[in-house]
């Protein structure tokens, strides 16, 4: 809208609330400033609606944050039209802690990019991986904060950790915690559903912490995202091992370092360092701060959100080139004269 846009927002289907409600407060919002509220358009639906939208010319931007499967779909339906887009699919955001690291600063910092919104956020932190020298004690630290958090419903002040959106999600979840079990990782916390009286109707499950056996990247607990509160942690002995097991994975949205060693930090954000789209060091991989750019690299997409340079998406490109000499120039200064 900044760049002279109108807008549709097609949210998903299981918030629909949550999207009228802002909807409204952003056409009043419009209203008051002498614009139409019209401009800030709103369609609920499923697959009908989103096909439609991306098989619309008259759609010409279609910035999409959801699941690498259906991105997948987006981009190709937009691009048959020669569309442009934004896609923001999948983050399994990770971690990395330096024996020089502040704990005081790392740990709450993991545990609120990992439990925080119940761990649906696109940015929440999947993968921990601890130096060796650390390891113990911080996952000790970590399980304390665990143990202690209380569910509730996220209306009430207060309140740390509320539900999953969906029942599907709780399913996603109860598979990944049997999935854990499969391969005999260690559970160290949680990792199961809440049966309190209270809480046993909703779709409340135990933020939990896994230490698989094998770290290997390519592994499926390591490789694929489950959008709930379940971090995998896994114990390192170098930073390069551990660049090396941050960028392994196919998405590559948010990472973050921990350590106060100022060559660390070098090698973290050089070439030879994280390849996600979100660098952080000593700052937790969950957010999206409105002055720095936002997006992903790799299977999370392409195209960013936020930051000063964003609008220069949203907007047609075009050279215009003005001569008021007395003569027209040719393309790189040709002489195309035929007098000669």
């Amino acid at each position: 809208m900044a760049a002279g846009n109108a807008t549709i927002w097609k949210p998903s289907p299981s918030t629909p609330l949550c999207s009228i409600a802002v909807t409204k407060i952003v056409a009043r919002v419009l209203e008051s400033n002498g614009l139409p509220g019209a401009v800030a358009g709103l369609v609920t639906g499923g697959k009908d609606a989103g096909e439609a939208i991306a098989e619309s010319r008259d759609v010409e931007l279609v910035s999409f944050t959801g699941s690498e499967h259906v991105g997948r779909i987006v981009g190709k339906t937009v691009m048959n039209r020669f569309g442009k887009t934004i896609l923001e699919l999948g983050g399994n955001n990770a971690s990395i802690v330096m024996p020089d690291a502040d704990l005081s600063m790392a740990v709450p910092s993991v545990f609120f990019g990992a439990v925080g919104t119940a761990g649906q956020r696109c940015t929440s932190t999947r993968r921990l991986y601890l130096h060796r020298d650390i390891a113990p004690e911080f996952l000790e630290r970590l399980k304390k904060l665990y143990d202690n958090i209380k569910p509730a419903d996220p209306l009430v002040d207060g309140t740390l950790l509320g539900p999953l959106h969906t029942s599907a999600a709780v399913k996603t979840y109860s598979n990944t915690i049997d999935h854990l079990r499969s391969i005999n990782a260690d559970i160290i916390a949680g990792g199961n559903k809440y049966t309190d009286a209270h809480l046993a109707a909703g779709n409340f499950v135990e933020p939990t912490i896994a230490i698989p056996k094998s770290a290997d990247p390519s592994a499926q607990i390591w490789s694929t995202e489950t959008f709930a509160p379940i971090l995998n942690a896994a114990v390192f002995d170098s930073l390069e091992e551990a660049i090396a097991w941050n960028n392994a994975v196919p998405q590559g949205l948010s990472s973050s370092l921990w350590t106060r060693d100022i060559r660390n930090l070098g090698k973290w954000i050089g070439p030879g360092g994280s390849d996600t789209g979100i660098v952080n060091v000593n700052v937790g991989t969950s957010g999206a701060e409105i002055g720095a750019a936002f997006g992903g690299n790799k299977s999370t997409g392409w195209g960013r959100e936020s930051g000063g340079d964003a609008w220069k998406q949203y907007v047609r490109w075009s050279a215009c080139t003005v001569n008021f000499s007395d003569s027209a120039p040719l393309a790189q200064g040709v002489n195309f004269d035929t007098a000669t």
